[in-house]
This record gives structure tokens, sequence and C-alpha cells, in this order.
């Protein structure tokens, strides 16, 4: 299980961004390559449609791969109530042979992504990984080195926490908490909540670049 929100940024306040993001982590920063393969089941392995992402990790000096499950959202009227996505989610480490057993078991490639940027992994009330990167598609099969921009100028903040049924309240608290720090810059919401750049994203990228940023919180 995980909680999760997204939302977007414009390129050009990506550095100010980040500027924040180290001084409220207090880590640094990991760089972020990762080729992911959205593969769906065929109707004959079930009736409902199956869906796993295949992630290699380019950055890797040799690739390793991950196979990742995103699941149900909670539903109910307390997952309305909370501005945090709960979902099940399972992933694992794999060979470099998954996607070979992928279709031989039947499942199909569906798109493939190459999301560049960087990642901050910290501990506040909970585990929290950040991601900003930009999103491209690949004009040609497998062909990452000529990816394009999906949406050329603007990147994808993603902030996750790992969750249990015990503890997610603890865990939405925190993730909840900590997205109010970066408000002046974007708006964090739900997957698939379109809120668009935020009107005061340009006057705190300015004030951050101009003071290098605060101190740890």
């Amino acid at each position: 299980m995980e909680c999760v929100v997204q939302g977007i940024i414009e390129t050009k306040h990506v550095e100010a961004l980040e500027i924040l993001l180290q001084g409220l982590c207090g880590v640094h920063r990991e760089s972020l390559r990762v080729h992911e393969l959205c593969l769906k089941s065929v109707p004959n392995l079930g009736l409902v449609s199956s869906e796993v992402r295949l992630l290699c990790d380019l950055e890797q000096p040799e690739p390793t791969w991950t196979v990742r499950h995103i699941g149900g959202a909670m539903r109910g009227a307390g997952a309305e109530q909370i501005s945090v996505l709960v979902r099940t989610m399972a992933e694992s480490k794999v060979s470099k042979n998954a996607l070979r057993l992928f279709y031989a078991l039947g499942y199909k490639l569906d798109h493939e992504l190459l999301r560049v940027g960087f990642s901050f992994l910290f501990q506040r009330g909970a585990q929290i990984t950040v991601t900003v990167s930009s999103v491209n598609k690949m004009l040609k099969l497998h062909a990452t080195d000529e990816a394009v921009p999906v949406t050329p100028g603007i990147q994808l903040v993603e902030v996750t926490s790992p969750a249990s049924s015990e503890n997610y309240n603890e865990v939405v608290a925190a993730v909840s908490s900590f997205c109010e720090y970066l408000a002046p810059l974007l708006h964090l919401s739900k997957p698939g909540v379109s809120t668009g750049v935020v009107p005061t994203a340009a006057a705190a990228a300015a004030s951050l670049m101009s003071d290098g940023g605060g101190t740890a919180l």
C-alpha cells in the first residue's frame, strides 16, 4: 500500500524547487533516469484486465529492473475526505528477462516512457520520496536515446510514501504536512485530478533563487 500525490511545475522553476527540497529534506538528491514499460493483459488471462509496469533504472552501471503492480484506491467516505490517494501497490526486483516472461504470459506492450530528473528520499514522520521528472515518449520502440517530452516545459512532481492498513492515517498526515511547504511552488493532489500550475510559483521561485533556499526544517 502507498500514499501518493502528484502535481506539475514549469521546468524554469525546477531549480528553485530543488533548492527548497534540499533545505527541507537535508539529504542529497539522486539522479533519475527510468525507462518505464506499461504492459496490459489480453482477455484470455482473465475477466479483469491486468496492468503491470516494468521499470528499468538506467542510472545504474548495470541497468536494474523492477516490476510494479498498482491496484485499486481506497474507497468510502474516509477516502473522499483526505487529499492524499491511498492505494494498493506491490513491487519486486526482477531480472532483465522479465519483459520476455510477460510477453510469454500473454501481456502486450501498451506504451513506454522515459522519466528523467531527480529524487529525494528522506524520513519526515514517514518515509517519503519526492520525484521530479520530465516525462518523455519514444518515437521508436525502446529508443530511449530519441525520446521527446510529452509536455515540453512541464515536469511531473510526485510524492509517495509506503503505508499499511494499520498506519495509513499517520502516513497521510505526514505527506499532507510536507506538501504544505511546497504549496507556493506547486499544488499537489490525488493522481488524475488536474490542478495546473500555481500563480505564486514565479514569485516563490524568484525568492528561493535569490536567497539560495532556507534552512532545514
